[in-house]
């Protein structure tokens, strides 16, 4: 099912239409990720989804070619016996493996998704949104990181992974579409449509975005009031200078983003060679690019 219409919401920022593989740690038929999926192709993006069958939350950088299944995926949204990879029956695009989550965007990347794109490689790879949040702790856990440092490290493709703190795992059948899926799939495509304007290169070399939003709740579920705050991914007690922005030389903790509140949304700049904070003059570059949409820490 679709969600409302984003264009009278968020701008397209200039973006073009970009080759865009989706994928998750939750699912393939888990309701966040069918939300930006269809918020992803309104905006004018040509996407191609590769998810796992089933919920492998926790599974981190596992990777392991596919089994045939047994039973059926999750929310019996394929049937028993199905082989290791399947598709949608009657949308193409949307696909899962039978494995990882690492496996699924491998697969993407090698597999299912050239031949949609006369066998060009995907632009950008769009991870999520995860049910829940991927905060400094557990990023090193999370295969929605995983995703994003897989395509960014090893296949070289610019990756954005995004979670939301709202929590609850949803069948992609779910209606009416509750505002917490519909205000992340919103606000990822606003931050992806910033990424793909800032031009290529859209992000430094071995670096992915780490994206958390905050509850959708109380004066938080209009899409225009969230805020985005540059952050690091674990605290710089004994850390390099982080960039210099908002006067001073290091950057908020994403976790101290959120407990903060205020809508406040924490964008880091994550190494894909370790998981942790990427140095300053990457985050520079993406300050860049980015900075007429970062605010300040409330």
């Amino acid at each position: 099912m679709r969600v409302q219409s984003l264009l009278p919401v968020l701008p397209i920022l200039g973006a073009h239409g970009a080759r865009i593989l989706q994928s998750n740690d939750d699912g393939w038929a888990e309701l966040y990720v069918r939300s930006l999926n269809d918020a992803l192709n309104e905006a004018g993006h040509d996407v191609v989804l590769s998810a796992p069958a089933d919920n492998k939350s926790g599974s981190g950088s596992s990777d392991e070619d596919p089994d045939p299944r047994s039973d059926a995926c999750e929310y019996n949204s394929c049937p028993a016996n199905s082989g290791p990879i399947g598709t949608n029956a009657t949308n193409t695009r949307l696909n899962w493996v039978n494995s990882y989550p690492v496996t699924s965007v491998r697969y993407g990347i090698d597999t299912i998704a050239p031949p949609f794109w006369n066998g060009q490689a995907p632009e950008l790879v769009v991870s999520g949104p995860n049910v829940g949040t991927n905060l400094w702790v557990q990023v090193p856990f999370s295969g929605t990181v995983g995703v994003a440092v897989y395509a960014s490290k090893e296949a070289g493709i610019p990756a954005l992974a995004f979670s939301g703190a709202s929590s609850g795992a949803l069948a992609w059948t779910t209606s009416p579409v509750p505002a917490r899926s519909t205000v992340y799939a919103q606000l990822a495509t606003q931050l992806t449509n910033a990424v793909l304007a800032a031009g290529a290169p859209y992000l430094p070399a071995d670096t992915f975005l780490n994206v958390n939003f905050p509850k959708v709740e109380g004066d938080c579920t209009d899409p225009a009031k969230f805020k985005w705050v540059l952050t690091r991914i674990n605290p710089g007690v004994v850390s390099d200078k982080d960039v210099e922005t908002c006067g001073t030389d290091r950057l908020p903790t994403e976790t101290s983003i959120l407990d903060a509140g205020g809508c406040q949304i924490s964008v880091s700049v994550g190494d894909s060679n370790d998981k942790t904070t990427a140095a300053a003059d990457k985050q520079a570059v993406v300050l860049q690019k980015l900075g007429s949409l970062l605010s300040c820490k409330a």
